[in-house]
């Protein structure tokens, strides 16, 4: 559990600009978007508004605490495996048939031993095919 805290205590002081324990719109929206002079928001940032308001600050008080920062950074029904499976897959699969050879993935070597999937790579060394 104490990597999730610190990962949401993190995410708090690095976005927190003014330091009231929130996250408001404005910090949001400016630790992903900075307006450096252009006076139209692109149409992305319009659709991150929209997901704070509407879905990020469940309790509509205008800011996210650390719980609903928690649920932003880690939401529950994300299944973080299947992700990552899915991610390793799409980057690797060369010929796009929905499966990898062992060609495949020698050939992204670094991207499956980077991954939490593998256990950082401990898996490629213990499967009987390799």
């Amino acid at each position: 559990m104490l990597p999730l805290i610190f990962s949401r205590q993190e995410t708090m002081e690095d976005i927190d600009k003014n330091g009231d324990g929130f996250i408001n719109l404005e910090e949001y929206i400016g630790d992903m978007y900075s307006h450096d002079g252009n006076t139209e928001e692109p149409e992305w940032v319009k659709t991150e508004r929209e997901q704070f308001v509407e879905f990020r600050d469940k309790n509509h008080d205008g800011k996210m605490d650390k719980e609903e920062t928690k649920d932003w950074i880690l939401p529950s029904d994300y299944d973080h495996a299947e992700a990552e499976a899915r991610h390793l897959v799409y980057e690797s699969d060369k010929d796009k048939d929905g499966k990898l050879t062992r060609e495949e993935i020698v050939d992204k070597y670094d991207l499956f031993v980077g991954s939490q999937a593998t256990d950082f790579g401990e898996a490629l060394v213990r499967h009987d095919e390799f």
